[in-house]
């Protein structure tokens, strides 16, 4: 054999050898977490889940969230540690198989809820994943989502009549968790120790806030507030957790003339 045919003897052989590599499907599983609460799933719309490669911007699956919020004692009351799984059977998740020839930098985002949709926020994670070493132990990727799932119930007028003098303009407001979970007063998730006003600004002013009051039903906040002069407002609802600047906001236009 002539010598000056090995190198490329040897490209050849190198040449199978990349050739030879298979892809091994490997299994993604993401769920969302609501802050302080239970998975984000079917009865919020679920939350919207693209995975990237991290590198390239390729995007390799997306989807919904889809299933239950999750055992509201395994999740909130029972005591667990760091590595116990939180979901069962039924706690909403995406799932995807991906074919993998070599480890990718994967980045995951999850928006939601969908339902309602002004309530949704975004949040991503990225790390390595290895060709046939799956993403899906306990609880798989878990993203947390942070807020309060805040919208009026009863429709504002877009347009006040002022009638030569002030408005009081009522305002119910629906604030739940993201993933649904009711707040009630002494509830698990409770209404006493949550904020709920509503911020007024007209011509680039804030009037203080105005406290919303729990209504007397599960998630209901109301109040009113006070158009003295003709204009264009902004209205933000927002609910509050002192204890861990939890904030969702609802914010409506108004026109008062």
């Amino acid at each position: 054999m002539s010598f000056a045919r090995l190198p490329l003897l040897s490209l050849a052989l190198c040449s199978l050898c990349v050739g030879s590599v298979r892809a091994e499907p490997t299994e993604i599983v993401v769920r969302v977490m609501s802050k302080d609460a239970k998975f984000v799933g079917t009865a919020m719309g679920g939350a919207q889940i693209v995975l990237k490669d991290a590198e390239s911007g390729e995007i390799l699956a997306q989807g919904l969230t889809a299933g239950g919020t999750g055992s509201t004692p395994k999740i909130m009351t029972t005591p667990h540690t760091g590595r116990d799984p939180l979901s069962d059977a039924d706690a909403a998740k995406f799932s995807t198989t991906l074919d993998l020839q070599r480890p990718r930098k994967i980045t995951v985002t999850a928006t939601g809820p969908m339902n309602p949709k002004q309530a949704a926020m975004t949040v991503s994670s990225t790390q390595w994943v290895v060709p046939g070493k799956p993403v899906n132990g306990g609880d798989g990727w878990v993203l947390e989502l942070r807020g309060f799932a805040v919208s009026l119930i009863d429709e504002v007028p877009r347009e006040i009549k002022l009638s030569g003098g002030a408005k009081m303009v009522p305002l119910k407001a629906k604030v739940t968790m993201m993933c649904g979970c009711p707040t009630e007063p002494g509830g698990i998730w409770d209404a006493n120790k949550i904020q709920v006003a509503a911020i007024v600004e007209r011509s680039g002013k804030a009037a203080p806030a105005v406290p919303l009051s729990y209504a007397g039903q599960q998630n209901i906040f109301a109040g009113q507030i006070e158009l003295k002069d003709a204009g264009d407002y902004v209205v933000d609802i927002y609910a509050y957790d002192p204890a861990n600047g939890n904030t969702g906001v609802e914010r409506v236009t108004l026109r008062a003339q």
